[in-house]
């Protein structure tokens, strides 16, 4: 795998015992003015990143395995994006595109009218994260068709507003005590072949089935799936269920919307994970990674369907911001020059070759997922989700400076988010060390 030139030593260095002091100062200082909501997962304080490295306050030089949740494809500090951005806010930092616009909204709406599946045409709208773009694409689907309804996959991870919360299946820490949640939302089973040992096609009957039986498909405005789900478990759908469920959509007139937010722009191998098996959605919505950590979403679609809404009835303040959109365009530049699909292809196949030999062993039951999207399901000796010995996993390599997420409704994945541009000894390293830490402690 070829390496690029880095700034910064790609190299894990713990110098301090974690957290160094200086970091552990600033968490005292966050424990007294930060939300106790949020509780920060690195024993770290973040001072610089670049490749696949994160340094803290006290110089201690973490593995990144996160890319601050598959948003870093390009490297946190990617020279070309960097330059972008100064370069944008040198000129000026808002107008709102509504009321004053500018060019890089428009290259960046054009972009993604060309590389998003399918050859019909299509239209854009930007956003700021990823659950405005699903709740969008939600809005811009039932103004096209007059209905109400939204059906969403048991698994399923969408965001943080109250629509999205409805969307998204796991309670805890998403949902719990949040509600009353949004209406007319209808979820139906997801196809997840560990487990359900279904074909896609009888995975997806039995969605349908649940579909027409509960809904109706003269009630629904749109279907919504995350082509390989994310805080879900990396589920990645029996072949011939996401083609399978597309087409129902199109046969009985209802959006077909695939969430690419996680897995969108190079992360799995291909532009989008729906090109695996060719599915061409009717909306699609990105973000994370489109760029590089600028705050930026969008949904892509059919055009007659992204006209559907009034004059007005889309946008926010800050929605397409100039910066961020200066930041897309350098990204998506260096997804395509460096052909980060290709790469995050080449990541996947030494993930592979590192950590399926687990599955052998008793403690992996699998290793799924596609390109720079890998994830395994640990389990104890009765074949049950084995959530502690996740969380120690987890907890042991951050000790190591290793910097993993986990992920799953069980709490039992741990989920591997390398930014795409990390370097080969980095990589083989760090994934060393993951498979070292399950077999002690299995």
């Amino acid at each position: 795998m070829q390496d690029f030139t880095y700034r910064l030593p790609q190299k894990r260095e713990l110098v301090t015992e974690l957290p160094g002091p200086i970091s552990a100062a600033l968490a005292q200082r966050c424990e007294a003015a930060v939300t106790g909501a949020i509780k920060p997962s690195l024993p770290g304080y973040i001072v610089d990143a670049d490749g696949g490295v994160l340094i803290d306050a006290d110089g201690n030089s973490f593995i990144d395995f996160a890319s601050g949740i598959a948003v870093t494809s390009v490297g946190a500090s990617n020279s070309r994006v960097v330059d972008a951005v100064r370069e944008a806010v040198g000129h000026f930092t808002h107008t709102s595109f509504p009321i004053s616009p500018y060019e890089s909204y428009v290259a960046v709406a054009e972009k993604l009218n060309e590389i998003t599946p399918g050859t019909h045409e299509k239209k854009s709208v930007l956003f700021n994260s990823g659950a405005e773009a699903v709740e969008n694409a939600v809005k811009i689907s039932r103004a096209y068709t007059g209905r109400r309804a939204v059906v969403v996959f048991d698994n399923a991870y969408h965001g943080r507003t109250n629509l999205t919360m409805a969307m998204t299946a796991k309670n805890k820490p998403y949902k719990t005590g949040f509600g009353p949640f949004a209406s007319d939302v209808i979820r139906v089973p997801m196809s997840y072949p560990l487990r359900d040992q279904l074909s896609g096609a009888d995975a997806a009957a039995e969605a349908i089935r649940a579909i027409e039986l509960e809904v109706g498909a003269e009630n629904l405005a749109c279907v919504v799936i995350e082509p390989i789900q994310g805080e879900g478990g990396f589920i990645v759908p029996a072949d011939g269920f996401l083609p399978a469920i597309s087409q129902w959509c199109t046969d009985n007139n209802v959006v077909f919307i695939a969430d690419e937010i996680q897995a969108g722009m190079c992360r799995t191998g291909a532009w989008f994970a729906v090109d695996h098996e060719g599915v061409v959605p009717d909306l699609i919505t990105t973000a994370k990674g489109i760029a590089a950590g600028m705050p930026l979403s969008a949904v892509t679609g059919r055009a007659e369907i992204m006209d559907a809404p009034v004059v007005g009835g889309l946008g926010g303040t800050y929605t397409g911001n100039p910066v961020a959109c200066a930041a897309a365009l350098a990204s998506l530049a260096e997804m395509e020059e460096h052909n980060l699909s290709g790469r995050a292809r080449e990541i996947e196949s030494m993930i592979r070759e590192i950590l399926e030999p687990l599955t052998s062993e008793g403690t992996v039951a699998e290793v799924r997922g596609r390109g720079g999207m890998v994830a395994l399901e640990l389990i104890d000796a009765a074949g049950k989700p084995a959530a502690a010995l996740t969380a120690t996993v987890a907890a042991e390599l951050k000790s190591q400076g290793i910097l993993i997420l986990t992920c799953g409704m069980d709490g039992n994945v741990i989920r591997l988010l390398p930014s795409l541009v990390i370097s080969e000894d980095l990589l083989r390293e760090g994934l060393d060390a993951l498979a070292a830490s399950i077999r002690a402690n299995a």
